[in-house]
């Protein structure tokens, strides 16, 4: 049976107490004969590990746990507890007067019947029995428990890689599009487009390639995915971009918030410098706090434009369950989006 290190803990953690008092006793029992001290703190102690581990290793495994055969189970079970008795009389028959004798102040030296010999002998090789299914089914939980949380662990990372695989398209789809748009209009700004969707391409590939990336670096991708964006349109794009606090090492899941400005580009006017695109990012070591207003448009909206902020809100409740606020409003005139992670 396959150990880990928890049940390894546990089975550490159970033995200590027994094996602890049985040496001591065996170490510092003066009244009692030596071959009493050998037969029940060696010669049983063996019995008594040997129980615990069949009990543990094979009969509960195989019989409980794999076929479910519970009638086969108890009879092995009290097979096993019989034999082990049996075998402590035997011997304690054997060696009556160093095995079936008590000592006491009052009464000195005093014959023990091998009933009531038999009886503890029984509590005894019952208890190991016991615990050691005690001990199983503990350690059994604390596995199933580690394994359900690697399996939702390994389910939501490839749900973070699926969400993750679907925005990079959709992404590198929308810039295609512009700069297809700037080379059909033979515009000279065509070359600084590419040259700033390969520096965006190669964060998205190999940079932001990790669970979480630096804080300073997602905001430098927003940056150059918003000059990009400025060099497609012919008349200008005005946007406003507001930074505050500490912008450094704190740690953000990559992507998380280009699908907000992504989406302002695509479904909002940027073209009027009296109502420019607003995105604020105000952070500190704990909290940051992302906004994006834009006045919207009257045109139809693209089918697909919901798909970022769909993917965007999915991938929140995965990676920041009860420590994100996202808050969107709708309104006549603008369109905003306002997220706060607890970082």
């Amino acid at each position: 049976m396959k150990k880990n290190r928890g049940e390894i803990i546990i089975n550490v953690i159970f033995w200590m107490f027994p094996l602890f008092f049985a040496g001591a006793a065996f170490l510092t029992n003066t009244t009692r004969s030596p071959i009493y001290n050998w037969i029940t703190y060696i010669g049983f102690g063996v019995l008594n590990i040997s129980l615990f581990y069949i009990n543990y290793l094979i009969l509960i495994p195989e019989f409980l746990k794999k076929r479910k055969r519970y009638g086969i189970y108890l009879f092995s079970f009290f097979g096993l507890l019989i034999l082990a008795v049996s075998i402590k009389a035997i011997v304690a028959a054997l060696n009556p007067d160093d095995m079936l004798v008590h000592f006491t102040a009052a009464a000195g030296k005093k014959e023990i019947p091998i009933t009531n010999y038999v009886a503890i002998s029984g509590f005894i090789s019952g208890f190991f029995l016991i615990s050691s299914a005690l001990v199983f089914f503990t350690t059994d939980w604390f596995t199933t428990q580690r394994i359900t949380r690697e399996a939702e662990m390994e389910s939501r990372e490839m749900e973070l890689q699926f969400l993750k695989s679907q925005l990079n398209p959709h992404f590198l789809f929308n810039s295609l599009n512009n700069i297809y748009s700037l080379a059909y209009q033979k515009s000279e700004k065509t070359a600084d487009a590419v040259m700033k969707l390969s520096e965006i391409m190669r964060y998205m590939i190999y940079e932001s390639n990790t669970p979480t990336v630096t804080l300073s670096k997602e905001v430098d991708y927003l940056t150059s995915y918003i000059e990009l964006q400025k060099i497609r349109f012919k008349d200008g794009a005005f946007v406003e971009l507001t930074i505050n606090g500490e912008i450094d090492d704190q740690r953000i899941v990559p992507l998380m918030l280009i699908s907000f400005v992504e989406n302002a580009f695509k479904h909002g006017i940027v073209n009027d410098p009296a109502d420019p695109v607003r995105i604020n990012i105000t952070a500190n070591q704990k909290i940051l706090h992302f906004s994006v207003i834009n006045k919207k448009t009257k045109r139809n909206k693209d089918a697909q434009g919901g798909v970022g902020l769909m993917n965007v809100e999915r991938r929140l409740q995965l990676v920041y369950p009860d420590r994100y606020k996202l808050h969107v409003v709708n309104a006549e005139e603008h369109y905003t989006t306002e997220l706060l992670i607890d970082i």
